[in-house]
């Protein structure tokens, strides 16, 4: 029976796993995990009752094999009539649903809102045109606004950085006031010095050109259909009763029962080879290294730290892994009683709150990037979604710099100064729990050594029975389907015996699909 090491029990390792398992061919199926939990960067963790989404997770795919995928491990809530916008607990469920209050496993249809507090005003994320959008700017900045952008259609700039690409799409003042800021937050680099592939992966087809005629379609009779609608655009998606680790920790049991093995706390350090070949993995376990041969070997390792334990690695590759960057982030878990912000939108929450799933931090004045609110991702991610509010405050920086040291008092009150700065909080006092998260090597990105990738890729798919897999296996930013989907390409590429990889590594480069800058 052939051995099938996998490293990694994020979405891509577990991914891989399961089609392997499922594939009616014999194989001996082992997952290698550094920590002790499940679902890497999508896991959910757990905090006196309360549940706090790693990043934030959509559960929505054009790839209808993720679809297809997504809705065995759990079924899906049905769709609710257009007229009923009410996502909370007293949703109405279409017949043939399953009722989330008698039911654990089952996807909720929610509700998507994602806006920019950008100087104590809301705006529509993605950028709309709408009158409260125009009235928020006020008139001199929209005028000022439309010239610049029709001079960025009559003069295109050359897409070298991602600030070109966004001049492009938006026009100067736009991009000023609403990418500017919160890009050079999120890299730590500004965005003249981000390669545009970043905004071709993330931002896709999404301008203002984009947004207006997504406007247009909806008043066309019969309105716009959701396969036509920018990735970008999309209004409902769904999402696990109590979070994305929910389905992971699904997926990892069903792994389990096909006879699949999760080694926890198990710390991959070396990938031996000879030849062309992978031969055998030695990783670190109670502080004791030992190691584990295999036929297939698909990582979801940061490539950085792959090619780092590599034997014999040519100069000129161990030079573009070492200098790939990362960017790592803090999570701030806050329980209060309240927010300090209205809900002026037409859409119904539990408790009245502002319906935002997300809250992009665009004042340049605080370092807080972006909110979530958990109640609106669902109501069963705190005990009382009625009477508190649940949200959490995504900071971004560099493992090991200033911020990623400061411990979680520190981060509490350094959070709760900002949200009361920002006009969020009335007071700091009503903070009644808290609770912080660090992550490591959250957003692998584009600057540095990432524009020879493509030396690396080369060099790493001559090994005939290696394939990266997932958002950090491949220094891409990925979402949740497209890190699925490279380990259903890797998959049926070791089922049919296929030597080229470019299958894998072409996933999400296609200008025709990709996301939002939603940092999945």
């Amino acid at each position: 029976m052939n051995r099938a090491v996998i490293i990694g029990a994020g979405p891509a390792g577990l991914t891989a796993a399961l089609e392997l398992l499922r594939s009616g061919k014999q194989y001996e199926v082992i997952i290698l995990e550094e920590s002790g939990e499940i679902g890497g960067i999508s896991r959910t963790v757990q905090y006196r009752g309360k549940r706090m989404d790693i990043g934030g997770h959509r559960f929505f795919s054009k790839d209808e094999r993720v679809m297809n995928w997504w809705r065995e491990m759990m079924p899906l809530q049905g769709a609710l009539p257009k007229d009923d916008k009410i996502l909370g607990r007293e949703s109405r469920i279409v017949p043939g649903g399953p009722d989330p209050e008698k039911t654990d496993r089952v996807m909720l249809l929610r509700n998507r809102v994602s806006r920019i507090y950008y100087k104590k005003h809301f705006f529509d994320y993605p950028v709309s045109l709408k009158w409260d959008t125009l009235k928020n700017m006020g008139f001199l900045t929209t005028l000022r606004a439309g010239f610049s952008y029709f001079g960025s259609m009559l003069h295109k700039r050359e897409e070298t950085s991602l600030e070109n690409f966004y001049v492009n799409r938006f026009g100067k003042v736009l991009y000023s006031m609403f990418f500017e800021g919160y890009t050079e937050k999120l890299w730590g680099r500004h965005p003249s010095e981000i390669s545009a592939d970043w905004g071709s992966q993330r931002v896709k087809g999404l301008s203002v050109k984009a947004v207006l005629k997504d406007m247009l379609s909806k008043m066309r009779p019969g309105g716009k259909k959701e396969k036509e609608v920018e990735t970008s655009l999309i209004e409902e998606f769904y999402y696990p009763k109590f979070g994305p680790g929910q389905l992971w920790e699904t997926a990892a049991a069903e792994v389990k029962r096909l006879g699949g093995q999760i080694w926890m706390h198990c710390s991959v350090q070396k990938i031996h080879s000879e030849g062309d070949r992978i031969t055998a993995v030695t990783y670190l376990r109670e502080g004791k290294e030992e190691r584990l041969e295999g036929d297939v070997f698909l990582s979801s390792m940061p490539v950085k730290d792959l090619v780092a334990g590599m034997e014999q690695v040519p100069a000129a590759q161990a030079e573009i892994a070492e200098g790939l960057p990362y960017r790592d982030f803090v999570t701030v878990g806050l329980l209060v009683d309240r927010l300090n912000l209205k809900n002026e939108t037409k859409i119904k929450t539990l408790g009245n709150i502002v319906p935002d799933c997300w809250i992009y931090v665009q004042d340049v004045g605080v370092k807080l990037g972006r909110i979530q609110i958990f109640n609106n991702w669902s109501p069963y991610m705190l005990p009382d979604p009625e009477r508190q509010v649940w949200i959490g405050l995504e900071y971004f920086c560099h493992e090991g710099d200033e911020y990623w040291k400061m411990d979680q008092q520190k981060w509490v009150e350094f959070a709760s100064e900002e949200l009361v700065k920002m006009g969020v909080l009335e007071s700091a006092a009503l903070v009644e729990d808290a609770h912080m998260e660090r992550v490591k090597k959250a957003y692998p990105a584009y600057f540095d050594t990432y524009d020879r990738m493509p030396e690396l890729i080369s060099w790493l798919s001559g090994f005939n029975n290696l394939y990266c897999i997932g958002r950090n296996g491949q220094h891409r930013y990925n979402n949740m389907d497209h890190s699925m989907a490279t380990s259903f390409e890797a998959v049926k590429n070791i089922l049919e015996g296929r030597k080229d990889k470019s299958n894998i590594w072409n996933v999400n480069t296609e200008k025709s699909y990709h996301e939002e800058k939603d940092q999945q």
